[in-house]
């Protein structure tokens, strides 16, 4: 199984990145995907996840609005649109899969413990 995150980089305070999240070994539809993130001296944070379904969706109150996630499952993959990027939102960048079946409705931003498979995380860095 792997998670390959990839679409980090340098970016300006405003500017925008995509994530992609690029999944093998796994039947992909049947997968909830998360994104967390890790800044230096911080706890690991749910971003945004993305239901096996594709109909459920949550962000963190301080992405909402800015972020979107979405997947293509005949890509094995899912997205992360970053718009607006805020120095603070500086981290490592990480996706993760947990199995749930498909057509579930389930994911979390919380539950980092319910996701089975982890990728090795991409790095944003916004700043002047």
């Amino acid at each position: 199984v792997q998670l390959q995150a990839s679409g980090g980089g340098l970016v300006q305070p405003g500017g925008s990145l995509r994530l992609s999240c690029a999944t093998s070994g796994i039947t992909f539809d049947y997968y909830a995907i998360g994104w967390f993130r890790q800044a230096p001296g911080k706890e690991r944070e749910g971003v945004s996840c993305i239901s096996a379904s594709d109909s459920t969706t949550y962000y963190v109150d301080s992405v909402r609005g800015r972020f979107t996630i979405s997947r293509d499952n005949a890509k094995n993959t899912v997205y992360l649109q970053l718009n607006s990027l805020k120095p603070e939102e500086t981290a490592v960048y990480y996706c993760a899969a947990g199995l749930r079946g498909r057509g579930n409705n389930w994911c979390s931003l919380n539950s980092k413990t319910r996701y089975d498979y982890w990728g090795q995380g991409t790095q944003v860095t916004v700043s002047s």
